[in-house]
């Protein structure tokens, strides 16, 4: 069963039921019964996260005090009732039910439960063959939206009339715009679906509105090999345009804008159809022409629906124009493979760096524009051009020979020894080459640590993955530096634990050094983030030692130096993201949870992008809030050190 953590549990305590600004007054009764509700839920045997979700539910409301609304304590009730009916169940009967259902999954980011709703048309069983269309749905920005009204909206609502898919609408952690854990929220909920029914993956569509349509334009043009096709409504595309601001950000925030900015991922809507729709009224209807306007200069069509009159929603006819548009792709599935004749894909990062038959491995400077094209031509060969692009790899079931930037024709069917299923080819002063089968596995174990998917930075892609917080517990060297790492520290929990909706795991660094120590240690499969000094937190020192030369900072007891240049860890705060050395393919990070922060959370998802960049220097002082800080020195590496 979902339990209470000693930190939950301490919540609880130091805070039960206390009104926040935006709070309802929760009569007294109410109060001991859900209090009464919770205890009795964490008694009962757990079924797994289809009923942990329920006590998850309540925890939080209770801990972040967010009964924003005058029913919201009798809804808490209802998850509770909810909850306590799936625990005494003998059997499951929400498995397969008709209509609409809550189910759970347990995230690997953090080991928390996160619920999901899942809506299911007669004849699905997933004993038979038959493989379902599935629709996934992403909500708009709720801001009194937790757990418990997101069941409420949810649980045991009826098919809707003429559906015949599967649904699932996912709940992306609140209001994030579908962003780092929220984004992965939207990847396990759809593997958790995989997993229990038979979907067609040739025919998976997605569409939302508002802050759901900026996660259907974000998650469509990034993974535009995934869907069938993308339906984004009201969304917006462009930080700099949505929040009206004509100042440029400082060049480290600048360029990671490029991250999520979906205005420079129009390209890609030429391997996916679009339908965007926006009112004719509605100040967000730009969005939408703003992504069409920037597609057809490219030669790529997107369809634009405007509703007639209305502000920000959708009008009848209008929603069924669109919804007649995903039916129709949904209808036909995806193509795949050889079928697909000629792809056009561009991205800014490794992070998203796939396209069908073609994936970018590495790019010569981060966040400037990257482009693959590549066509098959009339004799079946296959011709690619590129921008930006260091290695690449192809499918070798997709063409006999290619030619890459007048480079070739290289063998590609017969390369590397005919062993991997992919072949890669890297840029040389000479022009490309295929790497033969050792190269290629040299290559995926990655010894020199390049900036590669998913470990490509910044600091924030930390918390997309697995990660564990390592609190130092020894003599720190600079006592004032580890006062405010553990300020940040706490600031990252409780941030972390009220807009991404989990509590951070966190252990000591004995513990942590101890299991490093362990090869076959669950540990090393994580990100490592690695708070205080290498006095005070002896993993960070064990990382510190292994990285040897590659290291970005050398730290002593009286300065630490990035660069050839000294700082005051007294007065300055270190934070970056690196390789660890322990696993290749994982990161570590030093003194940094999100490097967004609560203002940004609770003032529009198009704030939540990076401020760190890969390394920053900040200047701290102490203040009421505990401190404020300056960055004095931010960086973005084209490689990593």
């Amino acid at each position: 069963m979902f339990r209470l953590s000693s930190v939950g549990l301490l919540w609880l305590a130091l805070a039960p039921l206390s009104q926040s600004a935006n709070a309802q007054p929760v009569p007294p009764e109410f109060a001991e019964q859900i209090k009464a509700g919770l205890e009795e839920l964490n008694s009962l045997p757990s079924r797994g996260p289809d009923t942990d979700i329920f006590a998850k539910s309540v925890e939080w409301i209770l801990r972040h005090d967010e009964f924003y609304k005058p029913d919201y304590a009798k809804q808490t009730l209802k998850v509770i009732e909810l909850g306590k009916e799936r625990l005494k169940q003998d059997a499951r009967p929400w498995f397969n039910r008709v209509g609409r259902s809550v189910y759970g999954y347990k995230s690997a980011v953090d080991g928390s439960v996160q619920p999901y709703a899942i809506t299911i048309p007669p004849g699905v069983d997933p004993s038979e063959g038959k493989r379902w269309p599935l629709h996934v749905v992403l909500h708009g920005r709720a801001a009194t939206m937790n757990e418990v009204n997101f069941i409420i909206r949810h649980e045991g609502k009826p098919l809707p009339k003429g559906q015949d898919w599967i649904q699932l609408d996912v709940f992306g952690r609140t209001n994030n715009a579908y962003r780092w854990s929220g984004e992965t929220d939207v990847v396990e909920a759809m593997k958790d679906v995989f997993r229990r029914f038979r979907i067609d993956e040739n025919r998976i569509t997605l569409h939302g509105f508002s802050m759901g349509g900026a996660g259907a334009w974000h998650l469509g043009m990034h993974y535009p090999d995934l869907w069938c096709s993308v339906g984004p409504g009201a969304g917006f595309v462009d930080f700099y345009k949505y929040q009206k601001q004509t100042k440029q950000l400082p060049i480290h925030q600048h360029r990671t804008l490029g991250i999520y900015d979906s205005i420079d991922y129009a390209l890609n809507a030429f391997n996916v159809p679009v339908c965007t729709y926006g009112g004719e009224k509605d100040a967000q209807l730009v969005a939408g022409q703003s992504m069409t306007e920037a597609a057809g200069k490219l030669g790529v069509d997107i369809k634009l629906i405007i509703g007639p009159n209305m502000g920000h929603k959708f009008d009848e006819k209008s929603r069924n124009e669109f919804m007649a548009f995903h039916h129709k792709y949904s209808k036909a599935g995806r193509k795949r493979g050889r079928t697909r004749k000629k792809i056009r894909f561009t991205t800014r990062t490794l992070k998203y760096n796939k396209c069908d038959w073609i994936t970018i491995e590495e790019i010569t400077k981060q966040y400037a524009p990257t482009i693959v094209e590549a066509e098959i031509d009339e004799n079946g060969d296959l011709v690619v051009s590129t921008k930006n692009v260091e290695v690449l790899t192809i499918d070798r079931g997709i063409s006999g020979v290619v030619t890459i930037d007048g480079s070739g024709p290289h063998e590609l069917a017969s390369a590397a020894d005919s062993l991997l299923p992919n072949v890669y080819y890297e840029q040389t002063a000479d022009g490309w080459r295929p790497m033969d089968y050792r190269e290629s596995r040299r290559f995926d174990g990655n010894p020199t640590f390049q900036k590669r998917h998913n470990l490509q930075g910044p600091i924030d892609d930390a918390f997309t993955g697995p990660f564990v917080c390592v609190r130092g517990t020894g003599e720190p060297l600079s006592r004032a530096h580890q006062d405010w790492s553990d300020w940040t520290l706490s600031r990252f929990q409780r941030e972390y634990d009220k807009w991404l909706r989990a509590e951070v795991p966190v252990i000591d660094d004995v513990t942590a050094l101890k299991l490093l120590q362990d090869k076959d240690s669950d540990l090393r499969n994580k990100h490592l983030i690695l708070f205080g000094d290498p006095g005070s937190n002896s993993a960070m020192a064990s990382v510190f030692e292994l990285m040897s030369d590659r290291r970005p900072v050398d730290w002593d007891g009286a300065k630490f130096i990035v660069k050839g240049k000294a700082y005051d860890p007294t007065t300055h705060g270190l934070s970056l993201i690196h390789p660890n050395p322990y696993n290749g393919n994982r990161y570590i990070v030093i003194n940094s949870g999100h490097t967004m922060h609560e203002k940004d959370f609770k003032a529009s998802n198009s704030w939540l992008f990076p401020r760190l960049g890969d390394m920053a220097l900040q200047k701290f002082t102490k203040s009421n809030n505990g401190y404020d800080e300056e960055i004095v020195r931010a960086d973005i590496y084209e490689q990593w050190h």
